[in-house]
């Protein structure tokens, strides 16, 4: 006797195209809140303006370091400050000491009050703004962060300004495309014309 083998049928061999179709996941919906495109030269002067005043910012910035930095270690309040040379005696004698401390005090208080987002480095928090929060840094990170980091450099923490400079810029670049509701793409190319503007 001959054996027969049957060949299996189309839907046990195969799936169906509505099962392929249900496979793929579908992609996620864009906003309708983020749907607005400027053209490339408006887009271009944007990024131009938001770079310029980035920039302003982080000028800004250095001022407020060396305002902290003579409250703390001079007693005085002066723009003026030169990293490259020693400060004449302070006149808090040894308790100069408790400087970093209480400035530490002060930025542990600022950002988890306000914005939580301010801690870290800077430049991690700005990349994972892009991939994992469609670019968007809200606009008190800015202020926020340069103040705090305003004290716990010029206080004498071990840190310095470029992380702080660019998440400012950022958070700057961010907030303009976020009130203009631009789309995700243009809003992260303000976001990075922000950064390096700083």
């Amino acid at each position: 006797m001959r054996c027969r083998t049957h060949a299996p049928s189309a839907p046990e061999s195969k799936m169906t195209e509505n099962q392929a179709t249900q496979a793929v996941p579908a992609e996620p919906a864009v906003s309708a809140v983020e749907t607005r495109t400027l053209s490339i030269p408006t887009l271009s002067l944007l990024a131009f303006l938001v770079g310029v005043v980035a920039a302003m910012g982080a000028a800004l910035f250095r001022y407020m370091i060396a305002a902290v930095h003579n409250l703390f270690f001079l007693g005085k309040f002066s723009f003026f400050y030169d990293a490259n040379h020693f400060d004449p005696p302070g006149p808090f004698g040894p308790f100069i000491i408790l400087a970093p401390v209480i400035g530490g005090l002060v930025v542990v208080w600022m950002v988890q009050t306000f914005a939580p987002e301010t801690k870290g480095h800077g430049v991690p928090e700005v990349m994972d703004a892009i991939y994992h929060k469609k670019g968007n840094v809200r606009g008190i990170v800015a202020g926020v962060k340069s103040l705090a980091s305003a004290i716990s450099i010029g206080s004498g923490a071990s840190v310095g300004r470029e992380g702080p400079i660019i998440q400012i810029g950022a958070s700057f670049g961010s907030t303009m495309a976020r009130l203009l509701n631009l789309a995700r793409w243009q809003k992260i190319t303000l976001l990075a014309a922000g950064a390096p503007g700083s």
